[in-house]
């Protein structure tokens, strides 16, 4: 007999009495927008939070790669990962960059640095890099490259949220970070996101950008958009963020019972933890090898039929969507390692909400 339903991921809601006075000094005030006092609030509060010195909240994790790209004044060409959601490329081609793919590393599935170089040309302004569902990339690696060119190096971070290195949060490499606060995140704001930035100045910019360019007498001097985060998604941030540790130690243990039910399991492939990097347990990809014996899909749709939802991320390949398999890098005998992967990559449920049992019967459908 079937089970109730079981999805990828879900939010951590909070006790809505928590939300209600944030919303009654929302109407107190009649500020509903425009860095009103909660979003300032909330800035303050993530930057404390998350150990980095200034973070711009912004609509969403899309209008902050905009705006970070705008900020950094890219052109040209920008180096890549075509293994992240299409949002991180789908970016770039709305500011007229054009993305250049290198593959990925096997272990981590982030960007290989050993590919970057061979890449870089006369026309190249950047490394956009990808946290790979909370696994930092090389970024000592990657670093050395972006200052050896001189390019700059930014970071699409949404996976991310929490993340530590031994030197502090993953968020301070790189010129750039960007965070998603999506309903699927770690952290939520319902929809919302931000860029971490090094200066004051550069966080005065990004202000300014997601205001329509706007400065003193609402003279605008940048050609800017309206991405600015509304109070109400900034009062459920701060609802949010009282909780973001215990839904983290939730994501915790069921990581640990899904390694300890599936481990040893042939055919199905555990990615390692990384020594000395404090995680987030966002997700948990499994590879699903030759000798399992059932592919990908097929196990998909038994999980589906069970009222198990999981998701293949990423498939497709970002390189294999219409819009960007033209593009000479996308030649899948240039990406061998994330098109293998691609074929192969299942993310199972977890979540804060789902409970041992849950666990245990996703483990159930795996194993029969």
């Amino acid at each position: 007999m079937k089970g109730a339903r079981i999805d990828v991921t879900e939010p951590y809601l909070p006790p809505l009495e928590e939300f209600i006075p944030y919303l009654q000094q929302i109407w107190e005030s009649k500020r509903l927008t425009n860095s009103g006092p909660l979003h300032l609030q909330l800035e303050m509060e993530l930057a404390e939070f998350l150990g980095v010195d200034h973070i711009a909240l912004l609509a969403n994790g899309t209008t902050a790669l905009l705006i970070a790209f705008e900020a950094l004044q890219l052109s040209g060409e920008v180096i890549t990962t075509p293994y992240s959601f299409v949002a991180t490329t789908h970016a770039l081609r709305w500011k007229n960059l054009t993305p250049v793919f290198v593959d990925i590393d096997p272990d981590s599935l982030t960007i290989d640095p050993k590919k970057i170089e061979a890449a870089i040309t006369p026309r190249t302004s950047a490394i956009l890099a990808v946290h790979v569902y909370g696994q930092p990339c090389d970024v000592a690696a990657v670093q050395r490259i972006a200052d050896t060119h001189h390019i700059k190096l930014i970071y699409d971070a949404a996976h991310s949220f929490a993340v530590q290195d031994q030197g502090g949060s993953i968020l301070r490499h790189g010129d750039l970070s960007i965070l998603s606060f999506h309903a699927t995140k770690v952290f939520t704001t319902f929809e919302g996101g931000a860029v971490v930035c090094r200066d004051a100045e550069m966080k005065h910019r990004i202000d300014s950008l997601k205001n329509f360019g706007l400065g003193g007498m609402d003279a605008a001097f940048d050609a800017g958009i309206n991405g600015k985060m509304s109070e109400i998604h900034a009062a459920f941030g701060l609802v949010q963020l009282q909780h973001v540790r215990k839904a983290i130690n939730l994501r915790k243990r069921i990581d640990n019972r899904y390694r300890q039910q599936l481990g040893g399991i042939p055919g199905i492939k555990l990615f390692s933890l990384t020594a000395g990097i404090t995680q987030n347990y966002s997700y948990f990809p499994i590879l699903i090898q030759e000798s399992y014996g059932t592919s990908r899909d097929e196990l998909y749709y038994l999980l589906s039929d069970q009222q198990i939802f999981a998701r293949s991320y990423f498939s497709p390949l970002i390189s294999n969507c219409a819009s960007y398999r033209i593009l000479p890098s996308a030649r899948k005998n240039n990406l061998p390692i994330a098109n293998f992967c691609e074929d192969q990559v299942l993310c199972l449920p977890l979540s804060p909400s789902l409970t041992d049992e849950d666990v245990d019967r996703i483990v159930a459908v795996i194993r029969k």
